[in-house]
């Protein structure tokens, strides 16, 4: 059974050339908004706080603080009405699931970028 659900995701599902990111990185992701008949592309900016899954079913969450107001978007990776993911900053973090992020505020919300 696990063999069939493989075979119809690598031929029915296409896939889209991301670049690899993970908790801690700041990444902008660009995505289509249907308001009626007209489309629109929006962007939403924020620190990754977890990516979850594999294959199709990949999932990543982002937060970004709006004024003084948390705000969280789960996106899936194969979501049709994704455009594109920019990395704007690396993070250095210890844990892949940063949950602890929401608790802070000020200049303690602030991530280590990674050193190349």
């Amino acid at each position: 059974m696990e063999e069939l659900i493989k075979f119809v995701q690598d031929e029915f599902v296409t896939k889209k050339d991301f670049p690899e990111f993970s908790a801690g990185d700041t990444i902008t992701v660009f995505y289509e908004i249907r308001e009626g008949e007209k489309t629109r592309t929006q962007f939403f900016r924020g620190v990754v706080i977890q990516v979850k899954g594999t294959g199709v079913t990949k999932t990543f969450t982002i937060r970004k603080m709006s004024g003084t107001v948390g705000v969280e978007r789960i996106f899936p990776v194969n979501m049709p009405a994704l455009q594109k993911i920019e990395i704007n900053k690396k993070g250095s973090v210890r844990r892949k699931r940063i949950y602890y992020f929401r608790g802070l505020t000020g200049k303690k919300a602030r991530i280590k970028e990674k050193r190349y």
